[in-house]
């Protein structure tokens, strides 16, 4: 062992204890251990900071970008919405239906984000279903996991794999090649959830957080006795609505009818569009009404207007809570307001959103409300547009916002986009399919069409790149190199074979798989394969056998992160709402890690032989 040699090994060591104490940012560590080589003469500057140059590093930033466009769609959201609608009341539909939810997004966008995504999702279940959230979080972390082994992109280990094929001149993995591995596995951890869910017990229902206290629009409409006073009405070809501004037709005075919005063709769908006294209404339109008014003949109404009524699912558009918003709003001490009706104030014209309801005393006020004269204290329920409730504390000192309600969480900024989103990654993922464009230029292409088409912009695109992550991956690099440079790859190498290579390459996989995860428990799992891969393709070039199965064994192994919390971001998540402990994680990781273990060994070869 030369002494460049030992250099490196206690510099790596040194990095793991950073990494593993968390006295120091990862990302900081990279960088220090670039400098680190450089000043020795390790490395050359050239080869310290190759990694900058690495296709992949682009490639993980694009997806970066492409997952945060779902999720700024609402594709994500929706799904989640969907989740809950098919799952009932039954907590196993709830379970399988969450894991293959998850483990179906994370492949195509970063599981941390899909995991932060559902964790209220999962809450709100919870509570709903009167289970501890302990019994969902858990399996919705071991999916956010095993989607990593469910396509080539869905987690930076796998590219850093394929990124060292390459490097050694030989084939990569296609975009599917992990796939049917990540299937069993799913299947697996489902059954194995299933059975050992009655292990994560949690605390009791009345230690949950207090988070869940935070009102609902369903909440909101009973308090403002809201129940029954929405409607959904189409306007008619010939309607004497057609080419009439909103404020001329007075259909408040006239019907106690209060036009909230309405939902308009474009481009073949229908979006809801905000309305003001101005918005001029066409044939096809759909209005979403409140009718005040008790009283109304609703068919009388219909009639005379050319109206035709439309099915209107949830209570008070509780349905369309990503483009209506809801929010209790109160005048300030110094508002001039004070004193004035709504009527008066010309609240829709000024602000553009609808009072529906109104507070007086802690009392709410039924039918028409637009008469009531503020005073200092009252509470008035507005609808609209979130983003212009959103602006109403900003406008002045006239109101301040006193409670969004839940589903404000859920309001995806580019939501009419999610079409186009859901687009460009089936674009993408064609692309891929394709070989006829590199990876990382199908990304880039995927990203710029959701630029072109609104799903995201360039502030948000830069944001949603988690540089922590790129700086970890570019700073690790060098060490691979370095290790070869040395001599330490062929070290590592030359004491897996004496250990394991007189059994065979099922012997020398399990070796492999077992050192991967023994390092994924001190550093991230991107370094870990960083690390590995070199050591691997060198293993299996000493053997005489393909070196396939070796790279996606620690391929496979570096995702199998689930035996600690800190082994990733997706199980450091779910530690806090799942109120779990760091044993809780070892009894229900550690079995199941052998389990995948045993099923890489016996799978693998089959579909890449030795």
């Amino acid at each position: 062992m030369n002494g460049e040699l030992i250099w490196v090994l206690c510099l790596l060591m040194i990095a793991v204890v950073l990494f593993a104490t968390g006295k120091v940012r990862m990302d900081a560590v990279a960088l220090l251990v670039i400098v680190a080589f450089i000043l020795s003469g390790t490395l050359t500057m050239t080869e310290a900071l190759s990694g900058f140059s690495d296709p992949n590093v682009i490639l993980i930033g694009a997806l970066f970008i492409i997952g945060e466009g779902l999720v700024r769609t609402g594709v994500a959201t929706s799904m989640g919405s969907w989740l809950v609608k098919m799952a009932g009341s039954s907590e196993v539909k709830m379970l399988v239906l969450l894991m293959l939810t998850v483990a179906g997004l994370g492949a195509f966008m970063s599981s941390t984000g899909v995991v932060a995504i559902f964790i209220p999702v999962v809450l709100s279940v919870s509570m709903r279903m009167k289970i501890s959230p302990s019994r969902l979080m858990m399996p919705l972390s071991f999916a956010g996991l095993i989607s990593g082994m469910m396509t080539l992109v869905a987690t930076p280990p796998n590219l850093v794999i394929n990124s060292e094929l390459l490097r050694e001149g030989l084939g990569g993995f296609s975009f599917f090649s992990v796939t049917p591995l990540g299937l069993v596995i799913l299947v697996m951890g489902i059954l194995y959830m299933l059975l050992m869910r009655f292990m994560l017990k949690g605390e009791k229902e009345e230690h949950q957080r207090d988070g869940w206290k935070r009102r609902t629009f369903r909440d909101l409409i009973k308090e403002y006795h809201l129940t029954g006073r929405a409607r959904r009405l189409a306007i008619r070809p010939g309607s004497p609505l057609i080419g009439q501004r909103l404020d001329d037709l007075k259909l408040r005075e006239r019907y106690g009818a209060n036009v909230i919005g309405l939902e308009r063709w474009r481009r073949f769908r229908r979006v809801i569009v905000n309305v003001n006294g101005v918005s001029e209404f066409r044939a096809r339109d759909v209005l979403l009404i409140d009718m005040s008014a008790a009283d109304v003949d609703l068919r009388e109404f219909c009639a005379e207007q050319l109206l035709e009524p439309m099915i209107l699912r949830g209570e008070y558009f509780s349905d369309q809570a990503l483009d209506v918003g809801m929010a209790e709003v109160s005048p300030m001490p110094e508002s001039e307001m004070l004193g004035k009706t709504v009527r008066e104030i010309g609240f829709r014209s000024r602000y553009g959103v609808n009072v529906v309801g109104f507070k007086r005393d802690g009392v709410a006020k039924s039918g028409v409300v637009v008469d009531e004269p503020l005073q200092l204290g009252d509470i008035i329920l507005v609808v609209g547009s979130w983003k212009l409730i959103g602006q109403l504390s900003q406008t002045g000192r006239d109101f301040l916002v006193l409670n969004m309600p839940v589903e404000e969480s859920a309001v995806s900024p580019a939501h009419s986009q999610a079409p186009h989103a859901v687009f460009c990654l089936v674009l993408m993922v064609a692309l891929m399919l394709t070989d006829e464009i590199p990876n990382p230029v199908a990304a880039i292409v995927a990203c710029l069409l959701m630029g072109k088409f609104r799903c995201i912009d360039a502030e948000s695109a830069y944001k949603a790149i988690h540089w922590p992550s790129i700086i970890l991956i570019v700073g690790m690099m060098p060490f691979a190199l370095a290790l070869q440079k040395t001599g330490g790859v062929d070290l590592v190498v030359k004491g897996l074979l004496e250990f394991g290579g007189g059994y065979g390459p099922y012997m020398m996989m399990i070796c492999l798989f077992a050192m991967c995860s023994t390092i994924g428990l001190f550093i991230s799992n991107t370094a870990t394969a960083v690390l590995m891969a070199p050591i691997a393709l060198a293993t299996a070039k000493s053997m005489g056998v393909s070196p396939y199965p070796f790279a996606m064994v620690v391929a496979m192994a570096a995702s199998a992160a689930f035996m600690t919390p800190v082994s990733s971001p997706v199980n450091t998540l779910v530690l806090g709402p799942g109120h779990y402990q760091f044993s809780d994680f070892v009894k229900m990781g550690v079995p199941f890690t052998v389990l995948v273990m045993v099923v890489c060994v016996l799978l693998i070869p089959v579909l890449f032989p030795f």
